[in-house]
């Protein structure tokens, strides 16, 4: 099918001309599963690079911005939304090169297509205060262990700190949003108000008569903001996790994903992701994204799958009633 908004109408461009390798034709489609982005521009491609979390050493950006000046026509990377960094205006004659100089910085190049693509996360809780998981550990890990699986679809994966959720785990395939839920130790605390001023959610009022908290677990979203306003530490944390939600898409049809499992502890991840993908593989159609495949086949199917994982967690450790 022609594509009126590029300049070059051929699909496919011959590389490996530059006596480093074979020379070959290769179809757009093909380079951009590699990291290579067609343009409108003839000739020219976006080279998508690997910046799993969206973090990147300092000596790796200064000599990614020399390769940038080097290749690209115009000497600009791109941002991207999912936190690559883009080198624009690539010409595919020199795409060898380029991915030699990237190989000896440890710079690997991205991919688009159907498969698992680059994890993106937050800060996480190595020094946003507002985190309560270690998010760029997690991305780290999927980086390893899952980037490039094939799946019907693109399937992508986040990681938020906390429920402010910067990483948008509700418009991912699989997000894990970080939490913790809080118990309140009645004989530390002196019934100061403070946990209820602090509570957002309007899940803490304080007695009238004793100013210490009635608690309601079904307005608490385990933000940790009780715990970390308390003066005298009466509010703990009883444990930390991951809410996961699965199912979820941007794009021009956006879904919201469905959450299927709180407190998640980071030792189980790598298998919900494992389950979630050897799942979408035997269920998926071809170009369709997950969330599509669960509405059709039945969430219940999923979660069935997802029994050794999710299974056994319960919604809640603390049974006691919060009352003043």
């Amino acid at each position: 099918m022609t594509d009126h908004f590029i300049e070059d109408k051929t699909n496919k461009v011959t590389v490996g001309t530059d006596g480093h390798s074979p020379a070959q034709k290769m179809d757009f489609n093909d380079l951009k599963s590699g990291g290579f982005i067609k343009q409108r521009q003839k000739d020219l491609f976006t080279v998508r690079l690997r910046c799993p979390g969206g973090r990147i050493s300092t000596e790796k950006l200064v000599e990614i911005s020399k390769l940038a000046h080097k290749y690209s026509k115009k000497g600009v990377v791109h941002l991207s939304y999912r936190q690559s960094l883009e080198i624009l205006y690539v010409d595919y004659k020199e795409f060898n090169d380029l991915v030699a100089e990237l190989e000896k910085i440890g710079q690997k190049v991205a991919s688009c297509g159907p498969r698992v693509r680059v994890p993106t996360a937050c800060g996480g809780c190595e020094y946003n205060p507002n985190g309560l998981t270690d998010t760029q550990k997690m991305a780290e890990m999927v980086d390893q262990k899952f980037f490039g699986t094939p799946t019907p679809h693109k399937f992508k994966t986040s990681f938020s700190g906390c429920p402010i959720d910067c990483s948008r785990t509700k418009e991912m395939d699989l997000g894990f949003q970080g939490v913790v839920e809080p118990a309140w130790v009645e004989e530390d605390c002196t019934g100061c108000t403070i946990c209820a001023e602090a509570c957002k959610e309007g899940a803490i009022e304080s007695d009238t008569d004793t100013g210490k908290p009635i608690f309601d677990p079904m307005k608490c979203i385990y933000c940790g903001d009780c715990i970390r306003a308390c003066p005298t530490e009466a509010w703990k944390p009883a444990r930390y996790g991951h809410t996961v939600r699965v199912g979820g898409k941007h794009g021009r049809h956006p879904m919201e994903a469905v959450e299927v499992c709180n407190f998640l502890p980071d030792e189980k991840v790598p298998d919900a992701i494992r389950l979630t993908v050897e799942w979408y593989n035997a269920n998926g159609k071809r170009y369709e994204r997950i969330g599509t495949a669960i509405k059709r086949v039945g969430l219940d199917k999923y979660l069935k799958h997802m029994e050794p994982v999710f299974g056994g967690i319960p919604k809640r450790l603390t049974e006691r009633a919060y009352e003043g």
